[in-house]
């Protein structure tokens, strides 16, 4: 799995999980539950991850969207 992006937004990471999925693309956010226990100082991101397979293809609906 690839690292598409990092954010402490979960808003961002909802909507952007969306996108993919409406466009076929499985994805999955990890540190979500790492992130909440840390409280909201932002020190651990989650990350947005995709297939290798995927990536590329992944990358290019964020940046069409204007979310990369």
């Amino acid at each position: 799995m690839r690292t598409i992006v990092t954010t402490n937004d979960p808003v961002r990471l909802s909507f952007l999980i969306a996108l993919l999925r409406d466009a076929g693309i499985a994805s999955a956010a990890f540190d979500t539950h790492t992130s909440m226990v840390e409280g909201s100082i932002g020190a651990i991101a989650r990350r947005l991850m995709v297939a290798n397979e995927d990536e590329a293809q992944a990358m290019r609906i964020l940046i069409e969207a204007g979310e990369a």
